[in-house]
């Protein structure tokens, strides 16, 4: 992981459609892996899972989160339309039933 691009950054949200089948989120967490290292946009990457929810406020339905940074939303924009990013989607689109994204500029 490289140091955290404040110019732009994108947070997304899966909910898998079985995420208790261990096989399906090693299968998730392989193509979204294989994407971010091969990405020649993404700076940040980060991928999580939701910790057990200590405040009423925090949403731990998800299954996986991912935040990657760019250093400009023009990167982004290039970073949709890549290669290993449409492979990712088309690889692992069946496996989740709902995706949010969140995207920010840097103040």
């Amino acid at each position: 992981m490289k140091e955290f691009d404040s110019n732009f950054a994108h947070v997304v949200y899966f909910w898998l459609k079985n995420p208790s089948n261990q096989e399906e989120r090693s299968a998730f967490e392989a193509s979204l892996k294989k994407f971010l290292n091969n990405s020649a946009y993404a700076q940040t990457k980060f991928i999580g899972t939701p910790p057990s929810a200590s405040r009423e406020v925090v949403d731990g339905s998800f299954t996986y989160s991912l935040i990657v940074t760019f250093e400009s939303a023009e990167a982004q924009k290039s970073y949709q339309d890549e290669v290993p990013h449409q492979v990712f989607i088309e690889e692992s689109s069946r496996l989740w039933t709902k995706v949010i994204v969140y995207d920010s500029i840097g103040i």
